[in-house]
């Protein structure tokens, strides 16, 4: 983690030795008493961390804060439930990416079932999105939906964003080649692991999304994930 996060309610409190920040500041920033390190408030500013003491049970930190980091850029993504694991991944790096919102849909072809894992259930999802932020050195979290059906999440989608749905068989245009350089936002679109059926792509052109692929190489629905994120920022002309 490049940075270590901070619930507002945790601010007052020890941090116990046994949590896993603890142990970062510790046993790999190596802080002793009176070290500082970059911390962060979820959804608020940047600052420094200070280790004050250390006791056999709890850490004593006190917190100096900067400026909030700017807002998330206009980018979201639905994307079909996948299985847990897979969508533990894209939580994590797509929240290092810097996507505004992530909306894990049901789909014709994907397993009802998981949108009832333990992932979802237990709010694990939210420390994949935590752990993605802390890589990126960042304290904004995207937003996240998950279990609704494809047509009501696409009817709730702002107006007025690229959107750009991958699609291995339909597909005409790669979206290495797409201009978006006028655009100010985007929609990426993904299928669950065995793709959109014919209903489905007919619901996404019929709402104004363009299908692209990513070439001859059939991906895993994280790797299409990630590769597609980065092009389309690229694309965007914000990296």
């Amino acid at each position: 983690m490049n940075i270590i996060l901070f619930r507002p309610a945790e601010i007052t409190q020890p941090l116990p030795r046994q949590d896993p920040r603890a142990r970062h500041i510790l046993a790999v920033l190596r802080r002793q008493p009176g070290d500082s390190f970059d911390a962060g408030l979820l959804d608020g500013p940047r600052g420094k961390g200070t280790l004050v003491s250390v006791t056999p049970e709890h850490l004593t930190l006190a917190f100096a804060w900067g400026e909030p980091p700017p807002p998330l850029r206009p980018l979201i993504l639905v994307i079909g439930l996948p299985r847990p694991q897979t969508a533990r991944d894209i939580l994590r790096e797509a929240t290092t990416l810097g996507v505004a919102a992530m909306h894990f849909v049901r789909t014709d072809r994907g397993e009802a079932g998981y949108a009832e894992s333990t992932l979802w259930r237990s709010g694990e999802w939210q420390d994949c999105l935590i752990t993605g932020a802390a890589q990126a050195n960042c304290t904004r979290l995207p937003e996240v939906t998950h279990g609704r059906a494809l047509r009501a999440a696409l009817a709730s989608l702002p107006a007025g964003a690229a959107r750009l749905a991958l699609d291995n068989y339909e597909a005409k245009a790669a979206l290495a080649t797409c201009n978006l350089i006028d655009d100010k936002s985007a929609v990426l679109a993904l299928g669950a692991e065995r793709g959109w059926s014919a209903a489905e792509r007919e619901l996404l052109r019929g709402s104004g999304f363009t299908l692209v692929h990513l070439g001859e190489r059939v991906l895993r629905t994280e790797t299409a994930c990630l590769c597609a994120l980065t092009l389309l920022q690229a694309r965007l002309g914000w990296i």
